[in-house]
């Protein structure tokens, strides 16, 4: 397990003692925090699903600490940039201390390590498990301060964060999406996992007579990215699981381009999942309009959970659906 590997290097005596207030960045989760619950541990993270499931476990969260760290533990997460940012966050945040950084082979460690060794004039390391554990001073790595980034705009002029979904310009597929929602919505809507807001945008600038569009997301850099993406007045922000949040009286539409990976493992079901979060949020008669990649098998799931499935555009990578919600027991 991932988490095997920090416990190893501790038992073994291979890391260096900490002691204080450690902050903790990155892609973590319970289990691989586990062989640290003895350690002081302030834990930051983007996801309000992380956020919850570490709360349940008893783990101090603390996203907005403004006392520096005694010393910093960076978990990789996929996204190169975003690793490259807390890891300068996490020396910024840590003036004195040892920085730890963990993470598998196909987080990309090894390049990183790659880097920070050019920077950094003394740095241990621990191999263990298809990934690889380094530790240095914060003291002698003030050159990675660099890596830290803000929100910026894009090419296509909206403004993302490193490691939230396609940063670097608007999804194709959330991009096809768009061209097929009608501009004659009604009522209240729901952007599940909405992103940095480019769906949301598109659909307020082109349906004048939806009342209220609420935007679902998991990921706080990501949200506070959509709020000043959309500043349509008729938008509101939750900072929420997109598949547990309920709208207090069933909507409308909802719209969506699912995710279809935990990290770096694809799961469909976790598209399944989405589809039938959706259904329960619709009323009868009301309409989901999603999008997925060609190859992802969601048909029988609509078709589960709606009465009428369609298909309304087709391309070599992208299929769009509108689906009305009918069978679903709420």
């Amino acid at each position: 397990m991932k988490h095997a590997r920090l416990d190893l290097a501790r038992n073994a005596e291979l890391l260096p003692q900490l002691s204080g207030t450690i902050g903790v960045f990155g892609q973590m989760d319970v289990d691989r925090l586990r062989g640290l619950l003895d350690l002081d541990l302030a834990c930051e993270s983007s996801s309000f699903v992380t956020n919850t499931a570490l709360k349940a476990a008893g783990i101090r969260v603390d996203p907005v600490q403004s006392d520096p760290f005694e010393h910093a533990i960076v978990f990789l997460p996929r996204a190169k940039a975003e690793a490259q940012h807390l890891i300068a966050k996490a020396i910024n945040q840590t003036p004195d201390g040892w920085i730890i950084v963990d993470g598998q082979k196909t987080d990309g460690i090894e390049s990183i390590a790659k880097q920070i060794a050019r920077e950094v004039p003394s740095i241990s390391n621990y191999s263990k498990a298809h990934g690889k554990t380094i530790w240095f001073r914060a003291s002698d790595a003030i050159a990675l301060k660099q890596w830290q980034s803000e929100p910026q705009q894009n090419a296509d002029g909206f403004v993302t964060a490193p490691g939230v979904f396609s940063s670097d310009g608007i999804d194709p597929a959330s991009a096809l999406l768009l061209e097929h929602i009608p501009t004659d919505l009604k009522g209240t809507a729901v952007d599940l996992g909405a992103g940095w807001g480019f769906l949301s945008a598109g659909v307020l600038a082109r349906a004048p007579a939806i009342q209220t569009l609420h935007l679902v997301e998991d990921n706080a850099a990501a949200l506070d990215c959509a709020r000043t993406n959309v500043k349509d007045v008729r938008a509101q922000f939750h900072w929420n699981d997109a598949l547990s949040w309920r709208v207090r009286d069933q909507v409308q539409t909802v719209i969506m381009n699912p995710p279809f990976h935990v990290s770096r493992s694809a799961e469909p079901s976790l598209g399944v999942r989405f589809i039938e979060a959706a259904a329960k949020m619709l009323k009868p008669a009301g309409k989901l309009y999603m999008v997925a990649n060609a190859h992802l098998p969601y048909e029988a799931a609509l078709e589960e959970a709606f009465k009428s499935v369609e298909v309304i555009e087709r391309t070599n990578k992208f299929k769009v659906f509108c689906a009305e919600r009918g069978r679903v027991k709420v």
